[in-house]
């Protein structure tokens, strides 16, 4: 498994992204390779290192020098074969031509700034576009890439925006329902390490967890200091992992360890846009639940525990010792491609709102007209809501719940947090239940959502008694009136961050 220790500057790493190639593979002689603009500015430098012309280039290659100009602009997508004839009329290696590297600094700065100039938004504009030669000096060639990255910068701040947001969760939940919110690739990682540490089995101990940090080259370091808007920070340059000197109850200190590794184990990068961002969010939280609740000790009891028709949650967060969310969220995991089971995850806020949730069994979520469900209003009558009102916070809630998309059957629990209660259930369709412990249950209702008869308005003799008679203050959260916090990592102040680096970092004299 190979793991990326390279420490990038802002500047490099913008710089490589925009010089990013598509994958090589083996073309036959009809077939474009690499990217047309760099292999254009490598043939144009070792020609004219060579002292070569255009002429001469051409006449060697038996192409007219205008077909040579055009290769090295990089507006048309060469043959393997005329390739071949080039690289040997300049005398380097195939290989030597098709490196995905610029041959000079100039060079990756005119790459960009054609890439930009060819791109949609510049073309939309409707401006004249800059030659790009050897007449245009050095500097201005710097500024103009300078104020391009800038400007690509606050388009992708402005699209930062609540309803970009939704539309990135609407296709991620797509992508996980596709998947069966299965991913193989992340449970080889969590195997190899896990046999790393020669962890075989039971409970992930805290001890387990620093061995697995420590094996990947980190050393683990409690502050009182830790920026408030991140929940650990980690220095891949001296390979550290910062962490808050003290969790709340509602905490697990597993997870947060475990979530940063899985960052570094995934050479997570800076996120390029907010769906980037959910996508290495759910990667990270995957793998650090498979790393909690490994596949096959997992796997073995929810396959014996199905033949007894007992299967349960909190069996699986008993067996593990995980949080109740934690070993929800690794049920669906497992359930439909180990167990043939569909199955369906809510977590709601008190107040109501759908806070986020995964489906594979047809259940309707409340959702708005871009079919994003966070904060939508679930109905009062689901499981969801209606386990907030029973005084037993120990044992779990089971209910049957008819729908307009079928009869659907819940297991749910409460927990608290700094945000005040949530509830956590997961359900299936009537077909299933058979096989669960909690199928006994005489508890029922009826949802007629998204009908608004049916929860939406208030009972008629209220309606009558209040109406025109009230008026609530209502408190909004401040993520309703405002575009997403700015920045490759929403909501992290990277300021705060590099000076709480700069503190804690090893010093040579020490």
């Amino acid at each position: 498994m190979a793991l990326t220790d390279e420490v990038r500057t802002p500047l490099d790493r913008r710089t490589a992204s925009a010089l990013t190639l598509q994958p090589a593979t083996t073309p036959d002689a009809g077939t474009p390779v690499v990217d047309p603009l760099v292999i254009g500015r490598r043939v144009r430098h070792l020609r004219t290192t060579r002292g070569m012309t255009l002429d001469e280039l051409g006449d060697a290659v038996g192409r007219a020098p205008s077909q040579i100009s055009v290769l090295e602009n990089g507006r048309r997508e060469a043959k393997l074969s005329l390739l071949q004839q080039v690289a040997a009329a300049l005398g380097v290696t195939l290989a030597d031509l098709l490196s995905p590297e610029p041959p000079t600094r100039r060079a990756a700065l005119e790459i960009e700034l054609e890439r930009a100039q060819r791109g949609p938004f510049f073309t939309g504009l409707g401006l004249p576009q800059v030659k790009v030669g050897r007449s245009l000096p050095t500097d201005a060639l710097e500024t103009i890439v300078g104020l391009q990255r800038e400007i690509s910068r606050l388009l992708t701040e402005r699209a930062a925006t609540p309803e970009e947001a939704r539309r990135a969760n609407t296709e991620l939940r797509r992508q996980m329902r596709d998947r069966d919110n299965y991913f193989p690739e992340l449970e080889e990682h969590a195997k190899v390490l896990l046999a790393a540490v020669g962890h075989t089995g039971g409970p992930l101990s805290q001890r387990v967890t620093a061995e697995i940090a420590a094996h990947l080259g980190f050393s683990l370091h409690h502050v009182h200091d830790l920026p408030h808007s991140t929940r650990s920070v980690t220095d891949t340059e001296h390979g550290r992992i910062y962490l808050p000197h003290g969790l709340g109850t509602s905490g697990d200190p597993r997870s947060v360890v475990l979530q940063a590794i899985a960052a570094h184990v995934l050479a997570h990068g800076e996120p390029t846009s907010y769906g980037d961002f959910l996508r290495q969010r759910v990667e990270t939280n995957y793998l650090a639940a498979a790393l909690l609740v490994p596949e096959d000790a997992a796997v073995a009891m929810l396959v014996a525990a199905k033949a007894q028709r007992q299967l349960s949650i909190e069996d699986l967060r008993d067996a593990f010792g995980v949080p109740y969310e934690t070993a929800a969220h690794r049920f669906t995991n497992l359930a439909t491609r180990h167990l043939d089971v569909p199955v369906h995850f809510m977590k709601v806020h008190e107040s109501g709102t759908l806070h986020k949730a995964y489906e594979n069994d047809g259940v309707d979520f409340p959702h708005d007209p871009l079919g994003a469900i966070e904060g939508q209003p679930v109905c009062r009558r689901w499981t969801a809501r209606t386990v907030f009102g029973i005084p037993d916070r120990f044992s779990p809630y089971y209910q049957y719940t008819d729908t307009p998309a079928g009869t659907f059957w819940c297991t749910s629990s409460v927990q608290g947090s700094a945000d005040g209660e949530f509830s956590v259930s997961v359900g299936v369709p009537f077909a299933q239940v058979r096989w669960f412990r909690g199928r006994e249950t005489t508890e029922r209702a009826q949802s007629r959502c998204p009908e608004p008869s049916c929860c939406r308005h208030p009972p008629e003799e209220l309606a009558r008694r209040w109406d025109g008679h009230a008026w609530p203050a209502a408190r909004p959260h401040a993520s309703m009136l405002a575009a997403l916090p700015a920045g490759a990592f929403p909501g992290v102040d990277q300021t705060e961050v590099f000076d709480f680096l700069e503190r804690h970092a090893p010093r040579d004299d020490a």
